[in-house]
């Protein structure tokens, strides 16, 4: 099998880069890593990190693989460097000998790092085949601009030569001229001869000057075109990929080749700006009437500051926008919770290295709205640029530990504007400023962020998210902080790719246009074409959707975060169906075979649930969809999704317990689809059998021709009552849950009866059963009790949820709880 270090040696140039800067430092060589990889891949370094002894063990042993290796080398005839370099290391390594878990701590630290990149790597070619057309108009203007650049620096190396050239000439003229001038008098012949000679020279000179001017003009032309092209285009649109990728959008923010562009470009203007200091030095020296150098000199040397200035105010940007290490996302910002930003600037001057001070400020252009907090920025809000916090010797300041503060004087004052937001609504945008100082030429930079949302708890993180979505989904205007005062609407297109970026921002899978059609229909009905379909931000954050009490994102995100957080490996299988409506549910399933199921998640449950259909026959023939009460969170902290679909059970009439569920549609294998995620394979005891046995959920049927209430079992304790084909109308959730009898032998924590139900089934039951709700109830209570001696004074109210153990039963008509002791 290919080792991890392996594979990371197969990946494309871009990923090898991250790779090479991992390694930069010497915390572990990459000599190391690459000569050592079998090895240290099939340590346990996280138990080492943990277990001292482990550590020491693993310390001693590594040691001795640096021996190896050093053999190998001699040996083998390797250079002595390579020696030498291996005796290094081992002298370096014995600094953690007092503490070797420290180093398993930093062998765990690059082994994980080592997984980000390829995890990387294998996200980018999944969407590879969606970006081919833009990466090939990408890669069209790269080339573009690489000939442009090309053509740029070519001319200015052409015009060093030329400027070289000309001041020879020069040179030979004012030798000669001002030999001449000291010469005295001479016959007419000869300062006629010599006249001509300086004539020649001065013609010839001017002919060079002209012609200089000429490339120069040519150059800048040149630059300008460039200029335009870098950022009217390019940036632009690195910051708009810049938006997508903070709202989860799988783009390419790497700023290297932007970096060099605009590196490259200012090195050429500041050659052109010292050509023309040249320029201005030879004019003293040597001047004319008509001369083109005193002419065209001054209109070049305000083209080329105009250009270097527009290039400089540009270059300032803001690499990493504001984000909290635990935060929902970039951008959300919470008072008094340090969060980083990180700022760069595109030119890279070696000479400006830590001397250019970046200054951050907030809301430096604050709007005048009713209520419209301000804040103080604390902590080092003030940093050099430098060459060192980057990774690739780029001009970064890294804002680390920032903090927010509420102004308390001004702040939610009567303003111009009587408009009021929200909290999670109301923008803020950084500035960031400082000044270029370099050859005579001063620039004072400025750049902000895309607008951020403060927040003071955790319970407006959501809402607060739901903002930034929608910002950057539609506007790119970072200055717009009153986006919401009047929020465009957005367009079905729009609103999908949103959607989908949700999923691959968490998951190695989108959304697929059979999940997105649902959400559409969600969203706005049945339409043919949903393409023209637009929908408002109230709608889409605000306004609860139609007999729920929460709106579509919220609905939204308790799905995503559900995912996130227990079923990301199935989502990643293409497993999960997931957003599916009921109708269509039954209409895939009912041409499947019997015990062909497929995972849909909840409509109605605000903070996320999923569930399983099923599909069964009757004797007749009649498809019946059966479908379970939702798991939400609260089931899945219990138990892994993969353990309830591998040992969900159900007794019928037969009381022969069954797991209904046999193929994922259309027909995998369940355990060929989820054998994989099963704790125990074989045999072993299931850990988690005993919360299984002790789990009650709800079933419903279909094929009813009016509502009767349904109950559903997860394992076995639990046995159906025969109620002659009792049976209720299939929905999300069932009204009301069916009879159902725990067996005597088994575990029992719960029965759930609805008492409205209680009165309809009773003309269904045997003759011999009791007929009264009372008589019901009380029957119901001492045979699942398992002892009809069982007295009523053992009966106590629930103000908490039963822990496991027990037994509760709502069977009273007023709705109270009851709880009893199990009994086995």
């Amino acid at each position: 099998m290919m080792s991890q270090w392996e594979r990371l040696q197969q990946l494309d140039s871009v990923y090898l880069q991250k790779v090479d800067e991992l390694y930069s430092q010497e915390e572990l060589p990459m000599d190391v890593r690459h000569y050592l990889a079998h090895w240290i891949e099939s340590q346990d370094w996280a138990r080492a990190s943990q277990d001292m002894s482990v550590a020491s063990i693993l310390f001693q042993v590594l040691l001795e693989e640096l021996d190896k290796q050093h053999s190998r080398f001699v040996q083998e005839g390797k250079t002595f460097l390579q020696q030498c370099k291996f005796r290094r290391f081992k002298h370096n390594f014995q600094r953690y000998q007092e503490q070797p878990h420290n180093l398993a701590n930093i062998i765990l630290w690059f082994m994980m790092k080592e997984r980000d990149i390829l995890q990387s790597a294998q996200l980018a070619e999944q969407v590879q085949l969606l970006q081919v057309t833009q990466n090939t108009v990408e890669t069209d203007n790269q080339r573009n601009i690489g000939s442009l650049m090309s053509n740029l620096r070519t001319k200015v190396q052409g015009m060093e030569h030329n400027i070289k050239s000309l001041e020879e000439q020069q040179d030979e003229f004012d030798f000669k001229y001002q030999t001449r001038m000291m010469e005295g008098n001479i016959n007419a012949e000869q300062h006629a001869q010599q006249m001509k000679i300086l004539q020649h020279l001065l013609n010839r000179l001017n002919s060079s000057r002209k012609l200089l001017m000429s490339d120069l003009t040519e150059v800048l032309g040149l630059a300008e075109q460039l200029l335009t092209v870098l950022v009217n285009v390019e940036l632009p649109e690195w910051k708009r990929r810049q938006q997508k990728f903070c709202i989860g959008a799988r783009e390419d923010v790497q700023l290297q080749l932007l970096e060099s562009w605009f590196t490259s470009e200012a090195e050429c203007l500041f050659q052109v700006r010292k050509f023309l200091k040249k320029v201005e030095e030879l004019t003293a020296k040597v001047s004319y009437e008509n001369d083109p150098f005193k002419i065209q000199k001054p209109a070049l040397q305000n083209k080329v500051d105009s250009l270097l200035t527009t290039l400089l105010k540009s270059a300032l940007v803001v690499e990493s926008q504001p984000s909290m290490p635990q935060g929902r996302g970039p951008l959300v910002l919470r008072t008094n919770v340090q969060f980083s930003v990180k700022i760069r600037l595109l030119v890279k001057v070696p000479e400006l290295n830590h001397v250019m001070k970046v200054t951050v400020s907030m809301d430096s252009d604050a709007p005048q709205i009713k209520g419209y907090r301000r804040f103080n920025v604390l902590g080092n809000s003030t940093k050099a640029l430098n060459m060192i916090e980057s990774n690739n010797g780029g001009m970064v300041a890294d804002f680390r530990h920032l903090t927010l503060k509420e102004k308390k004087a001004g702040g939610g004052g009567k303003g111009v504007n009587d408009l009021s937001l929200c909290v999670t609504e109301e923008l803020h945008v950084m500035c960031f400023e400082t000044v270029f100082v370099l050859h005579g030429l001063s620039v004072s930079l400025q750049t902000t962020s895309l607008p951020v949302v403060i927040t003071s708890g955790t319970s407006q993180q959501q809402s607060a998210w739901a903002s930034i979505l929608w910002f950057n989904m539609l506007c790119t205007d970072a200055g717009n902080v009153n986006f919401f005062a009047n929020s465009p609407m957005a367009t079905w297109p729009q609103l999908a790719e949103m959607l989908s970026w949700q999923f691959l921002s968490i998951t190695d899978r989108g959304l697929n246009s059979d999940q997105l059609h649902m959400i559409a229909q969600k969203l706005f009905g049945q339409q043919q074409n949903y393409d023209s379909c637009r929908i408002s931000w109230s709608k889409f954050s605000k306004e609860n959707v139609p007999n729920t009490n929460f709106s579509f994102y919220v609905w939204f995100d308790g799905i995503l975060m559900l995912v996130k957080n227990y079923l990301e490996n199935l989502w990643n299988d293409g497993y999960i169906m997931g957003f599916v409506s009921k109708g269509k549910e039954k209409s895939l399933l009912k041409k499947m075979q019997s015990g062909t199921f497929l995972l849909r998640f909840s409509e109605s449950i605000r903070d996320g649930g999923i569930t399983f259909s099923w599909i069964e026959y009757f004797d007749d023939g009649k498809p019946n969809v059966r479908s379970v009460q939702p798991f939400t969170k609260v089931d899945l902290t219990q138990i892994p999704f993969s353990e309830i679909i591998h040992n969900f059970q159900i007794l019928e009439a037969e009381n022969v317990p069954e797991n209904p569920l046999k193929f994922l549609y259309p027909n995998i294998p369940k355990d060929d689809a989820f054998g994989k995620y099963y704790t125990v394979k074989s045999g072993a005891k299931n850990p988690y059998l005993e919360y299984i046995k002790t789990k009650l959920v709800f079933v419903s049927k279909e094929n009813t021709l009016e509502p009767k209430a349904t109950m559903n079992l997860l394992d076995e304790p639990e046995v159906e009552l025969p109620v002659n084909g009792l049976c209720d109308v299939h929905g999300e959730e069932p009204a009301a849950p069916d009879v159902l009898v725990p067996s005597d032998e088994l575990m029992r924590e719960s029965l759930l009866l609805d008492p409205g139900s209680v009165e309809m089934l009773c003309s269904d039951l045997p003759p011999d059963f009791p007929s009264s709700t009372e008589e019901l109830e009380k029957s119901l209570q001492m045979y699942l009790s398992g002892d009809p001696m069982i007295p009523a004074s053992d009966f106590t109210c629930l103000d908490q949820p039963p822990n496991l153990g027990a037994f509760t039963s709502d069977l009273s008509p007023h709705g109270h709880t009851v709880h009893m002791p199990l009994y086995s």
